[in-house]
């Protein structure tokens, strides 16, 4: 039997529509078919389900419908089809399968919700991470395989970071950024880490925390190159000539130009560079710009008569040989009223404080001292002249000529090169030096998304291999963020995937029989995301990988 829908058109125009229920059967000539009965009058949804049941499906009530095993799916389809499109997993050839899929699954974790170890098999569960890296659906994700998969990074770095220089760089690099940061260890740090752990200057502003050193070297667009682990004691300017020859030995790079930040930009430095043939963009101190200042009247000049407006001003001095270039801007002149305002205002709350204290007996010199100590730590000592007179007491004031040259300076910075201006024009040495905001922006996401620290290891080896396994997450990070920047994108890709990974993957089932596996509906603002990341095709069927999970 089967449902037959009728259409006639009456002399008026009006058509009329009529639905049988017809059976087919065979005569003497030929087949031929019979009404049973007109459901015309039945409700549309009701004739639909009859014609359903006559072609042999199965009509259950839309209320026994359910979505069994429901996984986060999103954000790990789009890191598996990153991690093939990439290449990693030749990188990873020379250790066993199942440990270079829990590599791989550490370094997806860090990226949608880093935790310790330990807590990994917590955070997987409910996810498609252990099918996404090639592990079986039972996968437990045990601390000590974890660890052992970890250890297998020992040893094994060098060719690993050469291949994915290789996979990133099939061209030479043209511009090398490099800068340091710091990460800090909570009590005496892990066992075995006197190597590399030391008390020393803290990006964390955490001095009484024994740290370590990562000095990252990425390309202007913020793909990193190299991670080197170093000393928590390490001064900035003892680190750079090290570094030149670890990269010259280990990828080649021997004719890059060089950008970095003041405190790399020591004068033995500079001059190795030079011999070397290797140029190089830098920013000098304040107190180099002073000097400079002071001894190049046109540059004075020139400083005194410009205005900073929204549009970055640009000065170039060639002094004794060396070409500079002086950049300012509005945001900076700003920044630098702010902050000097601010260090006024502290300095002078604190000698306020300093002198109307009352003292059983003065001791001029202790008095001082604490004094200068005071305005050290709160960075105005420039600022002020004090001295303890006669009787004891307290008495400051403020260098009015100090604060009325540096106003005149605000917003200007000393910027210095060993390129000619043929080689690198004064707009393209501020636009070299600008870029070492892709570093700092390395930083950040090490930092605050992958959560390098707090680190919870207690060997030196591991500690080592958890920030490598950082590192090659921030280098898939920056290749989808590369990638996603030429199609218009520049939300943060650790944001997008974390959004992405709402979207689920699950069993549908309909009064507790499985029908099929689906996904689930898509938000109007993913689906505009997916259409600018181009990702559609990710996300079209649920693939063969995910529905082996569910």
């Amino acid at each position: 039997m089967f449902v037959e829908v009728i259409r006639s058109k009456a002399k008026s125009g009006k058509v009329y529509e009529t639905v049988l229920v017809r059976e087919s059967l065979r005569t003497p000539g030929g087949p031929r078919s019979r009404t049973i009965c007109n459901i015309t009058g039945l409700p549309p949804a009701a004739r639909q389900a009859l014609a359903d049941s006559l072609k042999g499906h199965t009509l259950v009530s839309p209320l026994s419908a359910s979505l069994h095993h429901a996984l986060d799916y999103g954000g790990i389809a789009v890191l598996r089809d990153a991690w093939a499109r990439f290449g990693l997993a030749d990188l990873f050839s020379a250790v066993s399968q199942a440990d270079a899929a829990r590599l791989q699954a550490i370094v997806f974790s860090r990226l949608l919700f880093p935790c310790a170890k330990p807590a990994l098999a917590d955070l997987a569960r409910g996810t498609v991470l252990a099918a996404a890296c090639g592990l079986p659906a039972a996968e437990s994700f045990d601390e000590d395989d974890l660890y052992a998969a970890m250890d297998q990074l020992t040893g094994r770095w060098s060719p690993l970071i050469q291949g994915l220089y290789q996979k990133a760089f099939p061209d030479k690099v043209r511009i090398a950024l490099y800068d340091i940061t710091s990460v800090y260890f909570e009590g005496h740090g892990p066992k075995g880490l006197a190597r590399y752990g030391r008390y020393g200057h803290s990006r964390d502003h955490r001095p009484d925390r024994v740290q370590v050193n990562l000095a990252v070297v990425t390309d202007e667009k913020g793909v990193p190159i190299s991670l080197s682990i170093l000393r928590g004691n390490r001064a900035d300017n003892k680190t750079l000539l090290g570094l030149l020859k670890l990269l010259k030995r280990r990828f080649g790079i021997t004719s890059a130009t060089f950008v970095f930040d003041g405190g790399m930009s020591g004068e033995i430095n500079l001059k190795a560079m030079s011999e070397a043939g290797l140029s190089y963009v830098t920013r000098l101190s304040n107190a180099t710009l002073e000097s400079l200042i002071a001894d190049h009247d046109s540059a004075s000049g020139e400083i005194a008569q410009m205005e900073l407006g929204d549009a970055p001003r640009l000065i170039e001095v060639e002094y004794e040989g060396q070409r500079y270039v002086l950049a300012g801007g509005a945001w900076r002149a700003q920044r630098d009223l702010e902050r000097r305002t601010a260090r006024l205002k502290k300095g002078e709350a604190l000698l306020t404080k300093l002198a109307a204290a009352k003292r059983r007996k003065v001791n001029a010199q202790k008095l001082a001292s604490t004094t200068g100590r005071a305005l050290e730590r709160a960075k105005a000592h420039k600022y002020f002249n004090y001295e303890v007179d006669a009787a004891g007491q307290l008495q400051w004031s403020r260098k009015t000529s100090v604060i009325a040259d540096e106003t005149d300076r605000d917003g200007w910075y000393l910027l210095h090169t060993n390129q000619s201006p043929a080689q690198c024009p004064a707009a393209g040495v501020l636009g070299h030096y600008k870029s070492l905001l892709e570093v700092e922006d390395a930083f950040r996401e090490l930092k605050t998304y992958l959560k390098v620290r707090p680190v919870y290891h207690y060997r030196a080896d591991r500690v080592v291999n958890h920030i490598r396994l950082c590192f090659l997450a921030y280098w898939v990070s920056a290749r989808l963020g590369r990638e996603w920047g030429l199609e218009g994108s520049h939300e943060e890709v650790v944001r997008v995937l974390r959004r992405l990974q709402t979207i689920r993957v699950g069993e549908l089932c309909f009064a507790g029989t499985a029908a099929r596996t689906v996904m689930t509906d898509i938000p109007p603002d993913l689906e505009e995301t997916l259409r600018t990341l181009k990702l559609q095709k990710l996300f079209a069927a649920p693939p063969a990988w995910a529905k082996a999970v569910v």
